[in-house]
C-alpha cells in the first residue's frame, strides 16, 4: 500500500515530495522531521483521549519502569502542578463522609469518602504530602465516634485511612528533604491538625463511645518532629 503523502502546503510547496520515509539527503529534512513529530503527537493525543484509565496506568507504569529516574521526577512535577491548578488540595467539608445505618446501629462509608481518599492519595503520591494531611484531618474528625463491626467494609476503609496517614507522613518527609517545602507554618499546621484529630479519636475510643484507633498513623506522626 502506498504511503500517504504530506498534505498540500502553499508556504513550502517543495516539501510535498517527502513522504513517510524521509531520505537522508532531503533538502527539507528539518521541515519533514517537524511534520513527522507533529503527526506523531497528534496520533498519541488521539490515543490518550480515547484510551481507558487502566490502559493509561499500565502504559505510564511501563514507561517509568524503563526510563531513567529523571523521568519519574518530571512526571511528579507535572502532576503536582496539575493537582494545584485543579484545586485538588482544597479542604472538603466533613459532611456526608459517613452515614448511620439505624437498622444495624452501625455507620457506613459513602462514595464521597472514596472520592476524597483518591484525592488524598493523588496528592501524597505526587509529593504534596502536607496538603494530603490537611484533608486526612477532616476525614479523621468525621470518623470520631463512628460505629463499625469487625470484618466489615467500613473496618477495611478505616484501616486503609490509617495506612494513608503513614504514607502521607512519608511523603511529607520526602517533601522536606527535597527542599520543596516552602511554607513551614502551613506544614506544621497540617501536621498538628491531623495529630490532634487522631488523638481525639483515641480518647473517644477509650471512653467506649465508638471511633477507631488510627494506631499506625498515630505512631508515624508521633515519631516525626517538624
Amino acid at each position: 500500500m502506498r504511503a500517504t503523502p504530506w498534505p498540500e502546503d502553499q508556504t513550502t510547496p517543495s516539501v510535498r515530495h517527502c513522504q513517510w520515509s524521509i531520505p537522508p539527503n532531503c533538502s527539507h529534512r528539518a521541515e519533514c522531521l517537524r511534520r513527522t513529530r507533529a503527526l506523531e503527537n497528534l496520533m498519541m493525543d488521539t490515543f490518550i483521549a480515547n484510551a481507558n484509565a487502566e490502559d493509561l496506568r499500565a502504559i505510564v507504569r511501563g514507561m517509568l519502569a524503563s526510563s531513567p529516574p529523571v523521568s519519574a521526577s518530571s512526571l511528579a512535577s507535572l502532576a503536582r502542578r496539575r493537582l494545584i491548578q485543579t484545586g485538588a488540595a482544597s479542604v472538603p467539608s466533613p459532611e456526608g463522609l459517613f452515614v448511620s445505618d439505624a437498622s444495624r446501629r452501625v455507620s457506613i462509608s459513602t462514595a464521597k469518602l472514596q472520592q476524597i481518599l483518591s484525592q488524598v492519595r493523588a496528592l501524597y503520591g505526587a509529593g504534596l504530602g502536607f496538603a494530603g494531611l490537611r484533608i486526612l484531618a477532616v476525614v479523621v474528625k468525621a470518623a470520631e465516634g463512628i460505629r463499625w463491626t469487625e470484618g466489615s467494609e467500613l473496618e477495611t476503609a478505616l484501616a486503609a485511612i490509617d495506612v494513608d496517614i503513614s504514607q502521607a507522613v512519608q511523603s511529607c518527609k520526602e517533601e522536606v528533604d527535597s527542599g520543596r517545602m516552602s511554607d513551614q507554618v502551613f506544614a506544621r499546621t497540617a501536621v498538628n491538625e491531623l495529630r490532634t484529630a487522631v488523638k481525639s479519636n483515641r480518647r473517644v475510643v477509650e471512653s467506649g463511645r465508638g471511633g477507631y484507633l488510627f494506631e499506625q498513623g498515630e505512631n508515624a506522626l508521633d515519631f516525626w518532629k517538624i
